[in-house]
């Protein structure tokens, strides 16, 4: 079996604020194979960005990360943790958009407003390849070009302000792809994006994945974009992982509750709408991140959730197959017996 190139145990970054410490991730458990795409899913407030940024050590203040491992395993290098490093430091700044490389929710935050995009993507490539800059100019405009940015070396001296929000994106996926890393992280990187490109920019990234073994950790709400680029999967909820497996295990074999609401939520094409039946959604809100339940953290919107057990103690992981686990107490093999031996009474 390949050894996955980031392994994350027990993963911890918390928020000390004056009303209290958000956990914002609680000890999320990762394996990242080699090649393959790894989809992060779960609803606004799970911990799904704080959890990718903890990898680059780029959690803003007061956030930090307090606890576990994130080895990452680069090509003819020794494996290095990333959370010992200086968040400020030498060794991670050299990691950050060569070997490891990020698309942003939000490119008007990420683009410099005063910098042209080129001037932008330029830095970017000198800082990490030892190039001209006639030589990171022709890399550039090619990597503009190769996300669909119309007239790259027109747009290669274009302001962020200039470009659609659709280009902005373009361009900044450009920029992640500019030193072709080997893991890429992308959070929510086709929000912005109308169907064809999404389609364009999602063919783009398997491209490189098949030229390069380039890895991906690709984070969405979009459980269509989850089915169709998906090797693994991993469903968060307050912080934790609450279910993961391969992709066929997850659509197909779904364990935990959370994950069956999410599936159930998708609408279907086709299914016939009964009078006066609304679409399903999942019932509450996601808790406040200081007003966390006790025992199961989904317990408070979950229909299956028992008092004196859910409430009390935290759900042990159970698995269900080769790399499929869930943390749930009625998926235990007692929990399954009883309601079994129940069903048949």
């Amino acid at each position: 079996m390949t050894t996955p190139i980031l392994t994350i145990s027990g993963l911890k970054t918390h928020f000390a604020l004056r009303a209290g410490t958000v956990k914002a991730v609680d000890g999320v458990n990762l394996e990242v194979p080699r090649g393959k795409t790894l989809c992060i899913v779960g609803e606004s407030g799970s911990g799904k960005s704080i959890t990718a940024r903890s990898v680059l050590q780029i959690v803003a203040e007061p956030g930090r990360v307090v606890g576990g491992e994130i080895l990452f395993r680069p090509k003819g290098a020794p494996p290095v943790d990333l959370a010992t490093l200086d968040p400020r430091g030498r060794q991670i700044r050299a990691i950050r958009g060569r070997d490891i490389a990020m698309i942003f929710q939000e490119p008007m935050n990420s683009l410099s407003p005063v910098h042209t995009v080129g001037a932008q993507i330029v830095e970017k490539i000198r800082l990490h390849e030892k190039v001209s800059v006639r030589t990171a100019k022709k890399m550039t405009i090619e990597a503009l070009d190769r996300v669909g940015i119309p007239d790259a070396a027109r747009n290669f001296n274009s302001y962020p302000i200039e470009m659609s929000g659709g280009m902005r994106q373009r361009a900044m996926i450009g920029m992640a792809l500019a030193c072709r890393p080997e893991l890429l992280i992308a959070d929510e990187p086709t929000t912005a994006l109308d169907v064809s490109t999404q389609a364009n920019i999602l063919d783009l990234i398997r491209g490189l994945q098949d030229e390069t073994q380039m890895s991906v950790i690709f984070i969405t709400h979009d459980l269509g974009v989850v089915a169709e680029i998906a090797d693994e999967v991993a469903v968060m909820y307050l912080g934790r992982i609450v279910e993961r497996g391969d992709v066929d295990a997850i659509f197909y074999d779904p364990q935990h509750p959370y994950t069956q609401a999410l599936l159930n939520s998708i609408p279907r094409l086709g299914a016939r709408r009964a009078a006066g039946k609304r679409l399903f959604a999942i019932p509450g809100m996601v808790p406040h991140p200081l007003a966390r339940p006790s025992g199961c953290p989904f317990r408070t919107r979950c229909p299956e959730a028992r008092a004196g057990l859910c409430d009390v103690l935290e759900p042990p992981q159970v698995t269900f197959g080769d790399g499929h686990v869930a943390y749930c107490h009625l998926r235990t093999p007692a929990a399954v017996k009883e309601k079994e031996e129940a069903l048949t009474k």
